[in-house]
């Protein structure tokens, strides 16, 4: 059956998600882990992967991508669809990967969380030291567990990057090597696959989702930053060691988001009621309640939203395995009330983070096949 853009993708945990990457790669390498993926029947022999985690590419936006990029048109022709996580959002898909684990059981569970016990909202890309990394992310690294093992183990991105909390919460236990741009990033990849012996390389490419973010997929200037990337690219594909594997995925998609489906429930007096914080993003809001106003504030969403989003208590989403399973250590950072946003609609907050969130013209997190289905494409030596 075909999937259209807007149908609704439940995450595929366990068999064929962004969590089960790192363990299939793991697998091919030698270090004791499933393989969910089959990989290690595609790449006998290999001895060396790189992963290349292109944020916002999802599986939707490849065939827009390839008529400005030929080198991933290429090796796209055989690729296979994963899907994110729930959220379907930065955060939550690079610690899936990273902790080989669902967002529930390492606990990124949206762009932003409120964190509990207070009325902050933690923003997990403006993060560092407070909560600290390895007590709010607990699930130990698969790339520490690759090093455990003897692999060589090496993670290349952006210098601003490093030493965040996102970065210690995904990605510890590699080497951290700065890469301001997309040309020092596939040098990095190719000299961290140079290692003696066993070796696991993951590069971060961060521009194709910003230029969806401000002008939109498909605009000129996503063009431009797919066309940036294909170059090196081929320079990379080039470049593998005989021993070598390349894995290309996305953490997620994106789709754009016209004004008419915009909500503000800061600029809505029926949705603001009974709110005591707001998190999450436009796509997936987690909305935290007053004392003994949870039931009010589904009815009054539920009302105001209809159809175009599922306005669901906590404990629904939940039960419904949309995060995995979900560490009692965890529960608290998921609303009282979660609103997923159905078709082409966002919920903004205007009035509670910065005006540059409402100016944005692509938008991903919830589960949409846009949004959720992402591509593993898997590229040999040559």
């Amino acid at each position: 059956m075909t999937v259209g853009p807007l149908d609704h993708v439940r995450p595929a945990y366990g068999r064929a998600s962004l969590a089960e990457l790192l363990p299939s790669a793991l697998a091919v390498l030698g270090v004791p882990a499933p393989d969910p993926l089959g990989l290690t029947a595609r790449l006998e022999g290999v001895r060396r992967i790189a992963v290349l985690v292109v944020d916002g590419l999802g599986s939707y936006q490849i065939p827009l991508a390839t008529p400005h990029a030929p080198t991933l048109g290429d090796v796209a022709l055989a690729a296979t669809d994963l899907t994110s996580v729930f959220p379907s959002t930065t955060p939550a898909g690079l610690a899936s990967i990273g902790a080989g684990a669902v967002p529930g059981a390492h606990g990124l569970l949206a762009f932003t969380v409120n964190v509990p016990g207070t009325d902050r909202v933690l923003n997990h890309t403006q993060w560092w030291d407070d909560p600290d990394p390895l007590v709010w992310q607990p699930v130990p690294s698969r790339l520490a567990v690759a090093r455990a093992a003897g692999v060589a183990v090496s993670v290349v991105s952006r210098p601003e990057y490093a030493g965040s909390g996102l970065t210690a919460a995904a990605w510890r236990g590699g080497d951290y090597r700065a890469a301001p741009d997309v040309d020092s990033l596939v040098t990095g990849m190719l000299d961290g696959l140079a290692a003696d012996g066993r070796a696991l390389v993951v590069g971060y490419h961060p521009t194709i989702d910003s230029a969806g973010h401000r002008f939109g997929v498909d605009s000129p200037e996503w063009r431009a930053a797919v066309s940036e990337l294909d170059g090196p690219l081929a320079r990379l594909v080039e470049g593998l060691p005989a021993d070598a594997a390349l894995l290309i995925t996305a953490d997620h998609g994106q789709l754009d988001v016209p004004g008419e489906g915009r909500y503000d429930v800061d600029a809505d007096a029926r949705l603001s009621a009974g709110i005591r914080v707001v998190a999450g993003e436009p796509r997936v809001r987690y909305l935290h309640t007053l004392p003994g106003a949870t039931d009010d504030v589904l009815a009054a969403w539920r009302e105001v939203l209809g159809e175009h989003a599922w306005v669901a208590p906590r404990e629904e989403v939940v039960e419904g395995g949309w995060f995995g399973r979900v560490s009692d250590a965890h529960l608290a950072r998921i609303g009282d009330v979660v609103v997923t946003s159905n078709g082409l609609t966002a919920v903004l907050a205007t009035a509670r983070e910065p005006e540059t969130v409402a100016k944005l013209v692509a938008y991903h997190g919830s589960y949409t096949a846009a949004e959720m289905m992402v591509p593993l494409i898997v590229v040999r030596a040559v």
